[in-house]
Formats: C-alpha cells, sequence, structure tokens
C-alpha cells in the first residue's frame, strides 16, 4: 500500500513540475513575442520609406492550382472507367516609377485554367484539355503630381482572352482626369473623360461608347502576405447596357522561401457579354430580357512571390 501512495505522489509531483515549468516558460515567451512586434513594426516602418523613396519598384506573385484523377469501374459514375485533370495559373505583376513630379503604373494580371475528362468507354469523347477561365488585364497609368495626393492622369487598359477568342471581345480604355493617391499602397483613378472601344465580330452587341472610368487598386506585402485588389469600372454616357465592373482579388501566403498558399476571386458584370452569351441557345434575347448574372471565377492552390 505504501508503494502505490508512493507512486501517485511521484507521479502528482512530476505533473506539478512540468505545469509549473509549462508557465515559467510561457512566462518568458511573453516578452519575447513583444519583441519581436516591436521590431517587425520598425521594419514595415522602414519598408515604407524605402517604398517611398525615387525610382522603379517592381513586384510580382503567382498561384498554381492543379489536380488529377482517374476511375476504373467506378459505377456510381455515368463515365465508370475515367480520367479528369484540372490545372489553374494566375500571375500577378506591376513595374511602378515613383518620382518627385511624376508617376507611371504599370500593372499584368493573368488567369488561366484548363480542365479534362477523358471517358475511355467512349471512344469519340473529347480528350484534351479546355480552356475554363481566361483572363488578362494590363493596364498603364502616368499622373503627373499637383500634391502628395492628387495629380492629373491619363490611363490605358486593355483586357481580353487569350486562349480562345483573343480579342473578341477585347476591351480597351483610353482617358484622362485624375489620380487620388491616399496612401502609397492605394490609388484611385477617377476619369471622365474615358472611350471605351469594344473589339468584337458581333457588333449587334458589343458597341463602343464614350464614358466615365474608375479605378481603385490596393497592393501591398503585410510580412508574410501578398495582397492584391482591384476594382476597374466604366460607365457608360450612352447606355447603362454598355457598361461593365470587374473586381478581382489576389492573397499569397508565404510558408517557406517564396512558396506558399494562394487564392484568387473574380466578379464581374458585363451585359453585352452576358447577351452575346444568351444569343447562342435563344436568338431572341435582347439587351431588355437578357439576365445579367454575376460572373465569378476562383483558384486556390500553390503560390510563388517574386
Amino acid at each position: 500500500m505504501k508503494k502505490i501512495v508512493f507512486a501517485f505522489l511521484m507521479v502528482f509531483s512530476l505533473i506539478s513540475v512540468n505545469a509549473q515549468t509549462e508557465e515559467e516558460l510561457k512566462a518568458l515567451q511573453g516578452p519575447k513575442l513583444d519583441s519581436i512586434a516591436a521590431l517587425q513594426a520598425e521594419v514595415d516602418a522602414i519598408q515604407s520609406k524605402i517604398d517611398a523613396l525615387p525610382g522603379w519598384k517592381k513586384g510580382a506573385f503567382g498561384t498554381i492550382g492543379g489536380n488529377i484523377s482517374g476511375f476504373n469501374n467506378w459505377y456510381s459514375r455515368s463515365a465508370a472507367n475515367s480520367s479528369a485533370g484540372n490545372i489553374g495559373i494566375t500571375f500577378n505583376g506591376f513595374a511602378n516609377l515613383m518620382q518627385e513630379k511624376y508617376f507611371w503604373r504599370n500593372s499584368l494580371g493573368v488567369n488561366l485554367n484548363w480542365v479534362k475528362l477523358d471517358d475511355k468507354d467512349d471512344p469519340n469523347d473529347e480528350k484534351d484539355f479546355k480552356s475554363a477561365t481566361d483572363v488578362f488585364n494590363i493596364s498603364s497609368l502616368y499622373g503627373h503630381k499637383l500634391s502628395d495626393k492628387w495629380a492629373i492622369s491619363g490611363l490605358g487598359e486593355y483586357r481580353t482572352t487569350i486562349i480562345e477568342n483573343f480579342n473578341d471581345p477585347g476591351y480597351l480604355d483610353l482617358g484622362v482626369g485624375a489620380t487620388w493617391t491616399p496612401q502609397d499602397n492605394l490609388i484611385v483613378v477617377i476619369h471622365p473623360l474615358n472611350y471605351n472601344f469594344v473589339f468584337s465580330d458581333m457588333d449587334a452587341v458589343f458597341e463602343s461608347s464614350m464614358g466615365a472610368k474608375i479605378v481603385a487598386d490596393y497592393s501591398a506585402t503585410l510580412g508574410k502576405v501578398n495582397l492584391k485588389s482591384n476594382l476597374s469600372t466604366f460607365q457608360s454616357y450612352k447606355s447603362s447596357d454598355l457598361s461593365n465592373w470587374t473586381f478581382v482579388n489576389s492573397l499569397g501566403y508565404t510558408l517557406w522561401k517564396g512558396i506558399g498558399v494562394g487564392f484568387e476571386l473574380g466578379l464581374r458584370k458585363n451585359k453585352q457579354e452576358a447577351l452575346s452569351y444568351a444569343l447562342a441557345s435563344n436568338p431572341m434575347e435582347t439587351f431588355d430580357t437578357v439576365d445579367n448574372d454575376l460572373q465569378s471565377y476562383w483558384l486556390f492552390g500553390l503560390n510563388y512571390g517574386f
């Protein structure tokens, strides 16, 4: 009996010692974490000063997502013997020239996605990869500074698809107005004089027009996080049917030596594209009858920051 009591006391003592040791270690850890946070704040402040210096500022990050799968005699599927694959790539890059009296901001955004389903029991099915998401956007903004936050500016922005139907449709915005820079990582473009050139074989649906262009762009590197958010809108003076907007958000988190995970979400409203798509199945559709549903895409996968 004494041996059992002694053993119990020994176990209890060990637990108490471990508990005390853990509390002591946590007490030592707290000030260290506070010191790291303070040092990181100083590093971020220095980096902000570096970013504000004149000269070229360049950066890029991208995401690759993919998966493959195979089925053999999987009878719950209509294609019991098949293989499937999905590959997606996004790229976001910028090259900005910052000077005392002017700036020149350039950006490129690409999102490409391919899918494949090979039904081994159907000799006539499509075995090649087909394009799914297809987004290409490039812009160039020049501004002559009136103050630290305001500038007279000119913008050129082109967006289309590149895997299929290149420049059909394609959109080219050229305009002038003002640019507001409330902080280094955020710019807001306000151009009341903008012409939206639309290139397409379907002249009855797609039409160019004059309107207002508003763009808000935020790009930042916050520790291990790369973030980019871009809202591009065009409001036609001729008709709201010719207006459109696109909102793209990209996020990359670095885990090891530039490699991490990334996510991109894109949203769009474009009535001309909605009508063009609807006419393929219903030739009687018009701008007044078509449903201009919200367009969207997303990609999640491995990320690499340059």
